[in-house]
């Protein structure tokens, strides 16, 4: 029988109660109970039971209707009103595999299973969860910082979790920083059963091999093409790609969009923000706000860009300004929302956002993110140029390479680490291992491939959506991205190389399928990303909180960074140049997550 180990949320006492009447088929003889712990922040919801199933999760499907009609076709029709997560369980019963792959949609599903767990996480990541075993009993959480209150865990760093950190400002893949405690990969159906073992079966993966030929009218397949070359013999023209292009982001956004609600559009003033912008203030019937960051006028910005975007659609538009002070006083805070660290200094600003849009009575915010790595950004510039000049041809070159593309601290760990912290670190494998396998010919043939499908299941995942989600839901408000749309992504890796990248142009067919609804300088306009002032705020009001945490005691005692080459980071001196700030912040980030996980 399942039985609930512990709860957490929003209306524990209501949950509590919920789950406390979880019942799933007879334990096999000897068999332990799997444990059902329920998450938080974001929309937990449940439990729901089916056929001797019962699941708990954050459900959030963007393609309802076409379930409900893939259910009834089988026989299997499910309430019209039904709510999201136990429509998706309703899937997975009835249809399995092929159910969960119709979904659309930031999902995780927790099902008990007779005394099995089964973990099911949306194809992209939108939505995390988290897993370990303890006291020969399975337990699983939307919310990391539940999951360490199970009275049963007992857990502590995860060392090799901290090197991946460092070396990629985010976590890449299953490892979490508590030791024992790992992340549901996405796209994936993770079986937990009760002998202890745990069998994983894939149910999405993007490929390049899924060229959309046959789902085209004869009338797109055009001659001509980029500079650098028209199609090939029995291929599709570039205008073909761009036009299915445009018709899955349309639809990707207007199942994005809520209904009878105004909706809110992160706006940064790159083609990415913009073309959603745009898209949203197209096809939505009600008025569409926009919201900007502004570091101060003194700062290069992207203001002049958004300010156009947003009187070419019409929006509502507002620009907040983040001050260093707003920024100190509330890092650790915002660093605490998170599951996992990210050392990326627009956090308190998207969490300022996030409480922009509830304080406007928005519940539903549209963003950019997706567009670089599904559609190959100057991110991945680096690694072509390594490419064409590397000597080495071993396998293990390209990781390699890949890594130090990050500029993080992978470089400076033997000067970063204590002696005790590299010696503990000899035997742990290497951070090599997130990245070598999608560096090599598999789903995808091509090398830009690679890397951005790299991009997609590691930055993608562990990164960009994951701090979107924590920090948008800790205000109640819903942060969906059009670009991370699996059927546009299933498009963008469909697409040739060259009409991603062409030439010198980035995302040049992403460009092409939205030209007409923005003007041609933001169209055109080369990225220049939003200048963040990390070197100031450290040198200014986080100056002194700096000093304290990571030179202090307790970062002393814990004995992972050398205090000396901290301070020679502070100074803005030593290796650190020419990134000062950005390496500093990172293990600023790291410090105040594991104290606010009391590690």
């Amino acid at each position: 029988m399942a039985r609930c180990c512990a709860c957490a949320g929003p209306d524990e006492d209501r949950a509590r109660a919920q789950l406390a009447a979880l019942t799933g088929a007879p334990a096999r003889p000897g068999a332990a109970p799997a444990a059902l712990i329920d998450g938080e922040p974001g929309h937990a919801s449940g439990p729901f039971t089916l056929d001797g199933l019962t699941a708990v999760g954050e459900v959030t499907l963007h393609n309802r209707s076409d379930l409900l009609a893939a259910l009834a076709a089988a026989g299997a029709a499910a309430p019209a009103g039904c709510p999201d997560g136990e429509l998706l369980l309703r899937c997975w019963a009835r249809l399995g595999a092929a159910g969960i792959r119709a979904a659309e949609g930031m999902f995780v599903l927790i099902v008990v299973d007779g005394t099995d767990l089964v973990l099911i996480r949306d194809q992209v990541g939108a939505r995390t969860v988290f897993y370990a075993r303890a006291d020969g009993c399975w337990a699983a959480s939307t919310s990391l910082r539940s999951l360490r209150h199970w009275p049963a865990l007992g857990t502590g760093l995860n060392l090799a979790a901290v090197r991946s950190f460092l070396t990629f400002a985010y976590l890449p893949g299953e490892e979490t920083l508590l030791r024992g405690v790992l992340e549901a990969l996405p796209g994936r159906i993770l079986r937990l059963a009760a002998d202890g073992s745990a069998t994983q079966e894939p149910y999405w993966e993007p490929s390049d091999a899924l060229a959309p030929r046959g789902g085209l009218p004869a009338g797109e397949l055009t001659a001509g093409g980029p500079a650098n070359g028209g199609p090939g013999p029995g291929e599709l023209g570039p205008e073909a790609y761009a036009a299915r292009l445009r018709t899955l982001l349309e639809d990707a956004t207007r199942c994005r969009l809520p209904q009878d609600e105004s909706v809110a559009v992160l706006l940064s003033g790159g083609v990415d923000s913009s073309l959603v912008t745009a898209l949203a203030a197209k096809l939505h019937t009600r008025p569409v706000h926009t919201y900007s960051i502004s570091f101060g006028d003194e700062l290069p910005n992207e203001l002049g860009y958004s300010g156009l975007v947003a009187e070419h659609c019409g929006t509502r538009h507002r620009i907040l300004t983040v001050s260093g002070e707003q920024v100190a006083a509330r890092l650790a805070d915002t660093v605490a929302l998170l599951d996992s660290p990210v050392g990326d200094p627009l956090t308190v600003p998207n969490l300022m956002l996030a409480e922009a849009v509830a304080g406007d009575g928005l519940r539903v915010s549209l963003n950019g993110e997706g567009g670089d790595p599904v559609f190959g950004g100057p991110k991945n510039l680096p690694m072509l140029v390594h490419e064409l000049h590397r000597d080495d041809p071993s396998p293990g070159a390209r990781a390699e390479a890949y890594l130090r593309s990050y500029r993080k601290c992978y470089q400076d760990l033997p000067v970063l680490l204590t002696p005790e912290a590299l010696r503990a670190l000899a035997g742990e494998p290497h951070p090599e291992r997130f990245v070598a396998p999608y560096l090599r010919p598999g789903a995808m043939q091509s090398l830009l491939n690679q890397l951005l499908h790299c991009n997609l299941r590691t930055k993608g995942a562990h990164h960009i959506l994951t701090k979107v989600e924590r920090l948008t839901a800790s205000q109640g408000v819903q942060g969906r991205s059009p670009l991370f749309d699996r059927r546009v992504i299933d498009h963008a890796f469909a697409t040739p190389p060259r009409w991603k990248l062409n030439g010198t142009v980035e995302k040049w067919v992403l460009k092409e399928a939205v030209r007409d609804l923005l003007p041609d300088t933001v169209t055109d306009r080369p990225k220049s990303g939003m200048r963040v002032p990390v070197q100031k705020w450290l040198r200014g009001p986080l100056h002194e909180l700096s000093g304290d945490l990571l030179l202090g005691d307790r970062a002393r005692q814990r004995g992972l960074l050398r205090p000396d080459t901290v301070r020679t980071w502070m100074r803005g001196e030593g290796t650190l140049l020419p990134r000062q700030g950005g390496k500093l912040w990172l293990v600023l980030t790291l410090e105040l997550w594991l104290r606010a996980y009391d590690l």
